[in-house]
């Protein structure tokens, strides 16, 4: 049945409409999941937070993304990625409702709501990419996953200028009452979206595969052979059952740790090194900001494509080496200026192009590497794993610099280059897994992949697999 899918060179309509929900769904739901920073410029003051009453704010949602990865991936092979995908939209729309009516000082509702979105958000992400993966052809597998993610940049772009142009009309509740809007709107454009086929299948519901794959291909139902008797499920899979892909597991798990540390550690320090290496106001800086982040989105795009031209180890290994070594030149050449211009401005711009694009990859790719059974579960383990890096990354700066501030670490021009090879060598970290661990997904089918993973399980090396390794 599937031979249908893989066979097809140009995507249908409905497969076209799948891919926009789900480009729109991941920007909408990360322009809610970055609002808080906004929120807490505003209230800061009003409300006399602490330092650690703001950090604590500001990681619950970082910390409800990784945990959400985790449950919501394993319930989405258990029960389905549609229904779990529904569940992720309603979790973080309610949350972010709520917050709506957050009381005055409550900086502690505030916390325990936002560890409640980021739940929800971390499961949308683990779930929305799987579920469209499943639904296209492995020869534009690579370009549709990269471009999913893609969107991400355009949602935080959105919460910045609402949080901006909004704030002084609505204040900082309406934000949270915009917010939860574009998960009601997902939520819509989603729901008439089918099963997967292929989980369908594992759970042997082949007639209803059989259906929803030829809604996809836009075809007859009867013209696509069932292929297998109704009702051959197979054995569910545990949690547990990620520690017997070994392969699977550290290559996925590695990249995630390399790039979320990298460019999570650079993103909370940046805007602080441009204020003191430019002497511009942090209003210029936030400008300055603008275009590296717009280099992140043609990263993301350009990386897309790379994917399925070059392959992803070699995609992979381009995106996690540039940003590496792009980081050390911008810490060695920050004080030259051709003019009035800055190189280590133009460096940034053209590193996040490297380290933000490489997200077309870690997150598709750490999907495909995984069997159907456990491809939801297998993914959100990797994100939650690399959420850590969240973490280790600003943790890691405030140490070099000395400072006690693990949120926005006080920049120091002479710490400069220890911090910024402490994060290129998580990029390069991921960069050699790619190379080392990776296993090449390029153009070739979910189900060939798994044959390859159990085979090498069994002690065997698939055909397919032979024939990369030359």
């Amino acid at each position: 049945m599937l031979n249908y899918l893989e066979r097809q060179t140009r995507l249908t309509g409905n497969q076209r409409r799948i891919i926009f929900a789900a480009v729109l769904g991941d920007m909408l739901e990360f322009f809610d999941y970055f609002l808080i920073g906004y929120v807490v410029a505003f209230i800061a003051g009003p409300w006399k937070l602490t330092f650690g009453e703001s950090a604590f704010i500001l990681l619950s949602s970082g910390f409800g993304a990784m945990f959400g990865a985790v449950f919501y991936g394993w319930l989405a092979d258990k029960i389905g990625r549609r229904k779990v995908f529904l569940m992720t939209v309603l979790n973080f729309s309610i949350a972010t409702g709520i917050l709506t009516f957050t009381p005055d000082n409550a900086w502690l509702f505030l916390a325990i709501f936002r560890f409640l979105i980021g739940f929800g958000v971390g499961g949308l992400y683990c779930v929305d990419l799987p579920l469209v993966q499943e639904f296209v052809p492995a020869s534009k597998r690579g370009m549709v996953g990269g471009l999913v993610t893609a969107a991400v940049p355009v949602g935080v772009l959105m919460g910045a200028a609402l949080g901006a142009y909004a704030t002084p009309y609505v204040g900082w509740r309406g934000l949270f009452a915009i917010g939860m809007v574009p998960g009601l709107l997902t939520l819509l454009i989603r729901a008439w979206v089918p099963e997967s086929p292929r989980w369908l299948i594992q759970m042997g519901r082949i007639e209803e595969a059989r259906k929803s794959l030829a809604w996809a291909l836009e075809m007859d139902p009867a013209a696509l052979p069932l292929g297998a008797p109704e009702g051959q499920k197979q054995p569910m899979s545990r949690l547990s059952d990620i520690f017997r892909y070994p392969r699977s597991l550290a290559v996925s798990w590695i990249t995630n740790l390399g790039a979320q540390t990298g460019y999570y550690g650079l993103t909370l320090w940046v805007p602080t090194l441009l204020v003191q290496l430019l002497s511009v106001t942090p209003a210029r800086a936030s400008f300055l900001l603008i275009f590296v982040n717009l280099a992140g989105l043609f990263g993301r795009v350009g990386l897309s494509y790379l994917s399925d031209a070059i392959g992803r180890k070699a995609s992979g290994a381009i995106a996690s080496f540039g940003a590496a070594i792009l980081l050390v030149l911008a810490a060695i050449y920050h004080d030259v200026f051709f003019g009035t211009v800055s190189l280590f401005w133009l460096i940034l711009i053209v590193n996040n192009a490297f380290a933000d694009g490489g997200f077309a990859i870690v997150g598709p790719y750490s999907a495909e590497v995984w069997p159907v059974a456990l491809r939801t579960t297998g993914m959100g383990s990797a994100y939650g794993f690399g959420g850590l890096g969240k973490v280790i990354g600003p943790l890691g700066l405030a140490l070099i610099v000395g400072s006690s501030n693990i949120i926005t670490p006080k920049a120091s021009v002479a710490a400069l280059l220890p911090a910024f090879c402490y994060l290129a060598g998580f990029f390069a970290l991921a960069g050699f897994a790619y190379i080392f661990i990776g296993m090449e997904t390029k153009g070739r089918s979910l189900e060939t992949i798994e044959h390859d993973l159990d085979a090498s399980r069994a002690g065997e090396l698939a055909p397919a697999e032979s024939k990369d390794n030359r």
